[in-house]
This record gives C-alpha cells, sequence and structure tokens, in this order.
C-alpha cells in the first residue's frame, strides 16, 4: 500500500459533552476524546469509514483544554494509522492504529457526525 499523509486543525469544544465533571475548574479533554477525534478525522479525510482492529500504541504526553488549537497529522500506510497531535511545538498524544479501510461507509463503522 502506498503511504498517505493527511494535515488537519484540531479543536475540541468548550461544550462537549464529555467535559463536565472531567476535573471542574480545569478541565482536560480526556484521551478518548482524542481518539474519536483522531478517526473521525481519518474518515472525513479518506471518505469513507474505518475498520478499527486494534489501537496498537498510545501515549498522551500532555493536557489538551477545551477550545485549545492543535495539529493532528496522520498517516496511512499498510493497514497502519499513525497519528500525532501538536500543540506548538509540544506532543500531545501520538499513536498507532491498526485499520482496514471500507470501500463504503456502510462496510466501516457507524459514520460520525
Amino acid at each position: 500500500m502506498t503511504a498517505r499523509a493527511h494535515r488537519v486543525a484540531l479543536c475540541v469544544a468548550p461544550d462537549h459533552p464529555s467535559l463536565p465533571g472531567h476535573f471542574p475548574g480545569a478541565p482536560v479533554v480526556p484521551g478518548v476524546v482524542l481518539l474519536q477525534e483522531v478517526l473521525s478525522a481519518a474518515e472525513r479525510w479518506l471518505g469513507h469509514g474505518l475498520r478499527t482492529h486494534a489501537l496498537e500504541q498510545a501515549k498522551f504526553a500532555a493536557a489538551l483544554r477545551p477550545a485549545q488549537e492543535a495539529q493532528l497529522e496522520l498517516a496511512l500506510a499498510d493497514g497502519r494509522l499513525r497519528f500525532c497531535i501538536t500543540r506548538e511545538t509540544q506532543v500531545v498524544a501520538r499513536g498507532v492504529f491498526a485499520v482496514e479501510t471500507a470501500a463504503t461507509p456502510s462496510d466501516g463503522p457507524t459514520p460520525r457526525p
């Protein structure tokens, strides 16, 4: 498979439903929300669904706050979706999903809004 790469801005809205109770007074975007954002961005980029087989690696190195601007870099090759989320020059999170690209959204997980 030929490697493909993509870069996109990432920002989690301060009214995201996962934020209440996640450190009241000093909210932090949960890691699971960042992972969901990675998969959603990948599906938008590819234009179709992904089947996720495993999260092979993930490291959360720094906190991302609601409404804080970040960059998401994606690379897809050989059934691996690699991601890196950065804020300015600091790595927030990086990792690797084992994936299968679907020919159509109906072949993959339920499309995300």
